[in-house]
């Protein structure tokens, strides 16, 4: 006896009498009803302005960038795919209006107007704050790495390029010469000029010389602006494919990438600032965080959480500036150590030495006097106590680490004061309490950026990469919202969230 599973629906082999709409198909409540909606609200003005009337008609950029953002709202990264997508997918086809841009429409797009998706994350943020998704009231900045659309494998050191430019010059004039003496032979025999494999070589090598150069003059040129006036380490590397991006890595692996910034509003995980940087730690990035979200919102927050990787002076200064209640956790040498200071193995950290600042001096827990011995330009002090005081210490051992005998010494900046204050800051139970909530707040918008697919840029160039992130960005915004409308969280004036428009 056979076993009587179920049966295709007739509507699979019959012909419909009537025709119908095929988006009656998706579920009433699917998402892409609310997406489209939403992405109405998109003022796309400054992009309209720049088409013509004469040529062929083209796509309405309203309509690409509804595309591209849907499309990196479900994962989808690849503008071939995203084609693919609005030949088959319903729910694209649906967002399209049953368009079907090339894939070269849709790549040229994205890399023709990074600035404009950078508005456009701001009024996804305007938006949020408007049906009240977002307060400012507390924010947390945080920064995670992703790879540059490069290799570490096309790139070369300084001294390399310096190397292959001399040795591609001494050929290129080599086939010079070697051109002209074919060309007088020829010349002799034929009275005419022939000989193409020459020229074609030399072609080759001069494209060649020509990366060789741009690339050589992009490190020279980034070189100057990090360390003015220094001579380049011939260690120091560039990509040929992105001159822009960076090597950057943690635990052994490192390649090219860009350390994108972000900053999440407590209340619903609404990415409220974004920047896009090239160095590869925080200890730089409060100010230009700051400045984007004063861009983007036109106000600062009431709190600002960040971990110890921003611990820097430059960022306390800019957060002491900007007047926000900051909560930065301290860096691990600057906190006090919870092993007792008469243990045997432990050893003594910048947090056991006390800091005055009327006379600008630490004192160490066995009451010798370190005095600053140097200021750098940028800020850095260096401050040391006696060798002789030092040496007769009963705490040596667990204090100097000097293989010459040397006295401790203490590396901090022009802004100790500040580092101090924060210390004792979040000390305090108030402050933990506070800074505990960061790790609910802006980490999981990491995790679920990268679990949606997004581990690397399709663009080259710090510009045009700033416009994709925030495209990214734009999309978890737009998927929040979208939440918040299908969980019945908000309830807008606009749009139809509930059924199948088309019915």
């Amino acid at each position: 006896m056979s076993v009587p599973f179920k049966s295709s629906p007739v509507e699979f082999n019959q012909h419909l009498l009537f025709p119908t709409n095929i988006f009656d198909l998706l579920p009433k409540g699917h998402e892409c009803f609310l997406y489209a909606d939403l992405f109405q609200q998109i003022d796309t003005g400054c992009l309209e302005s720049l088409y013509s009337v004469k040529g062929q008609n083209a796509y309405h950029p309203k309509l690409i960038v509804a595309i591209l953002i849907f499309a990196y709202s479900q994962g989808v990264f690849s503008s071939r795919k995203i084609e693919k997508r609005c030949n088959e997918d319903l729910s694209f086809m649906f967002i399209a209006q049953m368009n079907c841009p090339n894939f070269r429409v849709l790549s040229d797009f994205r890399k023709d107007h990074g600035e404009f998706f950078q508005d456009c994350f701001k009024q996804t943020v305007k938006l949020a704050l408007e049906l009240k998704l977002a307060s400012l009231g507390h924010i947390s900045l945080d920064g995670s790495k992703f790879k540059a659309n490069t290799s570490k494998y096309k790139a070369m050191s300084y001294g390399r390029l310096k190397e292959k430019e001399q040795a591609l010059c001494a050929e290129i004039d080599g086939l010079i010469e070697k051109a002209k003496r074919c060309d007088q032979d020829e010349d002799k025999a034929y009275k005419d000029k022939t000989g193409y494999e020459i020229p074609e070589d030399l072609q080759f090598k001069q494209d060649r010389l020509a990366k060789i150069k741009a690339a050589k003059q992009a490190l020279e040129e980034r070189e100057e602006q990090l360390n003015p006036g220094k001579a380049i380490d011939d260690k120091k590397q560039i990509s040929f494919a992105d001159t822009e991006a960076r090597i950057m890595g943690k635990n052994g692996s490192f390649d090219y990438a860009y350390n994108a910034q972000i900053s999440v509003d407590a209340d619903l995980q609404i990415i409220v600032g974004q920047h896009i940087s090239q160095n590869a730690n925080d200890k730089q990035e409060v100010e230009p965080a700051l400045q984007t979200l004063q861009d983007t919102t036109g106000r600062l927050p009431e709190k600002l959480s960040a971990d110890n990787g921003y611990w820097s002076g430059d960022n306390l200064q800019a957060l002491a500036d900007s007047g926000t209640d900051a909560y930065i956790a301290t860096d691990k040498g600057e906190k006090t150590h919870k092993t007792p200071l008469d243990s045997s193995d432990r050893k003594l950290v910048k947090a056991d030495f006390d800091y005055h600042e009327a006379d600008n001096t630490f004192t160490c827990p066995e009451g010798q006097v370190l005095t600053m011995k140097r200021e750098s330009q940028d800020g850095s002090r260096v401050y040391q106590g006696s060798s002789e005081v030092c040496a007769d210490c009963p705490l040596r051992s667990r204090c100097c680490q000097s293989a010459k005998g040397e006295a401790r010494t203490i590396t901090t900046d022009d802004q100790e004061p500040l580092r101090q204050q924060m210390n004792s800051k979040m000390a305090t139970e108030a402050a933990k309490v506070v800074y505990g909530e960061r790790k609910t707040i802006v980490e999981p918008v990491f995790g679920q950026i990268k679990n949606n697919g997004f581990r690397g840029f399709s663009v080259r160039g710090k510009e045009k990469v700033a416009g994709e992130f925030s495209m990214v960005c734009a999309a978890h915004n737009f998927k929040k919202i979208a939440k918040a409308i299908i969980t019945g969280l908000i309830r807008p004036e606009f749009g139809n969230f509930t059924t199948n428009p088309a019915i």
